[in-house]
């Protein structure tokens, strides 16, 4: 069965239809570290199709480190569940990487005990990778070297080979002070250090590429894929459904099918 494509604007947004249709809205739920007002989901914000009810919730739980989503999948399931419940969504995003890197199994269990569409940040990326035959990529992410060493083995269990420069903020929650230019212009330098790559993957919000990824992408002719996006365009996916947001780079303005695999 093909997916509807789906039209409307959100800002600058356009997302093109040829062939609308009446439904009932969808809704998706965002279920993340940080809290619903934070800024740094503007960028998110402003690529969601308007006519999504897209609702962020923050995880409960005292969290001082990454690390500490190490070994609390039960409670976060617990609370997602509970939240699908009361919100009625018809599909979940969870964020954060370090989840998943720091969770042997965590996709197994969430798919196993959640009956709705899930999307997670390090899964959606590969899927988006794979979907660009993408097998050696640059790894643009703020967080320190061994979770970096985590994330390059995920990614090798889906035969993607990652390189990425060492650490170099002091907290990965640094990466907020970086400008738009500045994400630039350090995507450019890490390039120039590792050669042969065939795309370029940010993980984390907190280094957002959103406002020069396409720029980026046109300029230096690869495939740019960060994790927002592509955990969008792998849950409204699973639900059937086909947009094309232009602005954003490939990945939302080509729409590419998922790729086979737990995705």
């Amino acid at each position: 069965m093909g997916h509807p494509w789906c039209a409307g604007f959100r800002n600058a947004v356009e997302v093109t239809s040829s062939k609308p249709e009446k439904r009932m809205p969808i809704k998706i739920g965002f279920l993340g570290s940080s809290a619903p007002s934070s800024p740094h989901h503007d960028s998110f914000r402003a690529f969601i199709p308007k006519e999504i009810v897209f609702t962020f919730a923050q995880e409960t739980g005292d969290k001082t480190s990454l690390y500490d989503a190490r070994g609390k999948i039960a409670p976060l399931i617990a609370q997602a569940k509970e939240l699908i419940r009361e919100n009625a969504w018809d599909g979940l995003i969870i964020s954060g990487a370090p989840k998943e890197a720091l969770n042997s199994g965590m996709w197994q269990r969430v798919v196993e005990e959640i009956k709705e569409p899930v999307a997670l940040a390090l899964r959606s990326s590969v899927a988006a990778l794979k979907a660009f035959g993408s097998r050696r990529i640059l790894l643009m992410t703020p967080v320190d070297d061994d979770l970096k060493k985590l994330y390059r083995d995920y990614l090798a269990e889906f035969e993607i080979e990652s390189l990425y420069p060492p650490q170099t903020l002091r907290a990965h929650t640094d990466a907020q002070k970086l400008t738009p230019g500045d994400v630039e212009a350090l995507t450019h330098e890490s390039l120039a250090k590792f050669s042969g790559v065939d795309a370029i993957y940010f993980q984390g919000a907190l280094l957002d590429p959103l406002p020069v990824l396409q720029k980026m992408e046109v300029e230096l002719s690869l495939p740019i894929i960060a994790s927002n996006p592509a955990m969008l365009w792998v849950i409204l996916s699973k639900l059937g459904h086909r947009y094309r947001i232009t602005g954003y780079g490939k990945l939302l303005s080509e729409w590419p099918e998922l790729p086979s695999g737990p995705f």
